[in-house]
């Protein structure tokens, strides 16, 4: 299995179309499609449903696009690695987080780095516990940024200053705005 080929493949799967993923690939559409028929060969599996209007991915295509992303994003973090120069800081920096009032410390942070070294570029990926902890694992990102509490036995980590309120909003006219119910006192706030 190639990389470049996975590289076709992630751009069908985006475009959902071979004629429109071949145009962005700046390929033609027959050798675009042949590579595809020798991965699927390759792998002994049908990855796309080749509709009239549209291709969609199969159970098993779902799952390489998923593997693939993966091996695509770690190559390219390993060639930046690989490639930057050693008189200047410089880099990639790939964070995991999910929607946290502590993303204003993280991007505060990085702001005052990028001034020091202009050449350092972000990249976030946002998830859910779950999807940040895996690509740490799978060293996809560098860190990740997570609320709550979280098995973090097996990772070095400091606590952010941060804290996050959760609420819920609703319209003054909704029927649940009427209900007069009691709600605990949480971190400190009270409703």
């Amino acid at each position: 299995m190639d990389i470049r080929v996975l590289q076709y493949f992630l751009a069908v799967a985006r475009e959902e179309s071979i004629t429109r993923a071949a145009e962005t690939l700046r390929m033609t559409q027959p050798p675009l499609s042949r590579q595809l028929k020798d991965l699927e060969e390759e792998l002994g599996k049908q990855l796309l449903i080749r509709g009239s209007k549209k291709v969609t991915l199969t159970e098993d295509g779902m799952l390489l696009r998923k593997r693939a992303e993966e091996l695509v994003a770690l190559m390219e973090k390993t060639k930046a690695e690989l490639t930057s120069s050693s008189e200047n800081i410089n880099g990639d920096i790939y964070i995991g987080c999910g929607e946290t009032e502590s993303i204003s410390f993280l991007a505060q942070a990085a702001q005052d780095l990028q001034k020091k070294h202009p050449l350092i570029h972000y990249h976030i990926y946002s998830g859910d516990e779950e999807r940040v902890m895996e690509r740490l694992d799978k060293g996809l990102i560098d860190f990740g940024l997570l609320v709550g509490a979280s098995d973090i036995s097996k990772y070095d980590y400091i606590k952010l200053p941060e804290k996050d309120i959760w609420g819920v909003l609703m319209r003054k006219d909704s029927p649940l705005a009427e209900k007069n119910i009691s709600v605990p006192k949480i971190c400190g706030i009270s409703p």
